[in-house]
């Protein structure tokens, strides 16, 4: 597992805003759970988080729970797997897939339905990605070995 540097953190969420009150969130590859638990502490007024590994998932439980954070819910589950299903609408996306998986190519076209009109998706890779002409660069950065952008559907 490899969270989310302080300082790319910290860059995402200013470029989100300070605040996510009434935000809707998924944190597809949860890991950590450091993006999704951030986002909660900014209001967001759901976050979902997502983790297939079980032991990793149970210690996203105990950590929601000692938090507090009754705007969090929790699934175990295979990330691209869940991303095929009908999940409801999120104004933010944070995928942070493993690094030397191909998962992000593969799952962008799954969010479309998942999407919120106006929602946003971080991505945070090991290398340059480019996403496909669908959707459209609103930011972009690298801290040492983490390249993360945000993205937007591109409007029709």
């Amino acid at each position: 597992m490899r969270p989310t540097p302080d300082r790319v953190r910290e860059t995402l969420f200013n470029w989100l805003g300070q605040t996510l009150y009434g935000k809707r969130c998924l944190d597809l590859f949860a890991g950590s759970g450091a993006l999704g638990f951030e986002a909660a502490s900014r209001g967001a007024e759901q976050v979902l988080m997502v983790e297939s590994n079980r032991a990793v998932y149970q210690s996203l439980q105990a950590n929601a729970k000692k938090l507090g954070l009754s705007n969090v819910a929790l699934r175990c589950e295979d990330g691209l797997k869940f991303a095929r299903q009908e999940n409801g609408l999120f104004d933010v996306v944070f995928l942070d897939p493993p690094f030397k998986s191909d998962f992000l190519p593969r799952i962008l076209p799954m969010l479309e339905n998942s999407l919120a009109p106006g929602g946003v998706v971080y991505l945070e890779s090991g290398t340059p990605f480019e996403p496909d002409a669908a959707w459209q660069e609103l930011k972009r950065a690298r801290a040492g070995a983490v390249h993360y952008q945000l993205i937007e559907r591109k409007q029709a």
